[in-house]
């Protein structure tokens, strides 16, 4: 006799309903979700403090596997494990990210593709660090912003930062790609920073005006770790970000850049961040977000045949 499955609304929100796991313990998963509730770190509206819970309770809509109007079954015996939140102190910073790079390595350790739930973007610094090991690392970053400034109202560790301060401790991390960007407030010199490490910074017009030309950019045959900042997406897709800017990416064209970076590279890592759903009272926007790492999984999943195995 199987056992009876809750309706998305009933039983334990874990990410997917994969079984509760901590990151310490002896255990291992194809794609494993750590939490990180952090974002004290924010220049503007907080809230992201309160997306993994949010993004938990989205991805009871779609449980795995899925089998598509094509008759495709996507995810077919992908295991799944939530090792939870990463347990952050309120006001010490520096300590929040010493537990964060630790709990990303150990979560790193016992899984082929982990995600973090993010936070703000000031969290994809520490949780880099813990792929200081993986050799010709690249970032494909999609954001409205650069994240490259050296300081911010004299911080050095704000969610305006974390590539800056990766780039420095990280020599492995080689190159990153950042496509969305957008809006009236750039940094000159964040730019001239990041071109001069020979970053590709692609504005939105570019993927308005030539889809395919900047899907041809993306990196090939690469160790990649994905980034994805909401604001990246129009605020009429996903309203629920702390400071979103208006022409954004609209879904379709944001799956197209994590489907084509799948299909050619080696994904080690995504995380999903700067999501506020308190900003969006319709709920949509974590809907939607949930609904995005899947599909991004999926796309890892369909393209991974004919390499060892997803990354590890």
């Amino acid at each position: 006799m199987t056992q009876p499955t809750h309706l998305p609304y009933g039983g334990i929100p874990t990410f997917a309903r994969a079984p509760m796991v901590q990151p310490e313990r002896d255990w291992t998963a194809d794609v494993a979700v750590l939490g990180i509730p952090f974002d004290i770190a924010l220049g503007f509206r907080p809230g992201a403090r309160f997306a993994p819970r949010s993004l938990r309770e989205a991805s009871l809509r779609s449980v795995p596997p899925f089998t598509g109007l094509d008759g495709v079954t996507r995810l077919a015996g992908v295991t799944f494990a939530d090792a939870g939140d990463v347990v952050l102190p309120s006001l010490e910073p520096e300590l929040a990210r010493q537990r964060i790079s630790a709990a990303a390595e150990l979560v790193r350790e016992r899984c082929r593709l982990p995600v973090f739930l993010g936070g703000d973007h000031s969290v994809t610094y520490p949780i880099l660090r813990a792929f200081a090991g993986v050799p010709d690392l690249h970032v494909v970053q999609l954001d409205a912003h650069l994240d490259f400034t050296d300081s911010r109202n004299d911080t050095r560790y704000s969610n305006s930062s974390p590539f800056r301060r990766a780039c420095e401790e990280l020599p492995n991390l080689v190159h990153i790609t950042t496509i969305g960007l957008r809006g009236l407030r750039f940094d000159p010199e964040a730019v001239a920073a990041a071109r001069a490490r020979g970053h590709s910074l692609i504005p939105m017009t570019d993927v308005m005006g030539d889809l395919p030309g900047v899907l041809a950019c993306l990196p090939h045959g690469k160790n990649v770790y994905l980034s994805v900042d909401v604001d990246a997406f129009d605020p009429s897709v996903i309203p629920g970000t702390s400071s979103p800017e208006p022409d954004g990416l609209t879904y379709a064209q944001g799956m197209a850049i994590l489907a084509e970076t799948a299909r050619h590279n080696t994904i080690v890592g995504l995380d999903v961040v700067e999501l506020a759903p308190n900003l969006d009272p319709t709920g949509r926007s974590e809907l939607l977000t949930a609904r995005l790492i899947m599909e991004t999984l999926c796309a890892v999943d369909e393209f991974s045949s004919g390499r060892p195995g997803w990354a590890r």
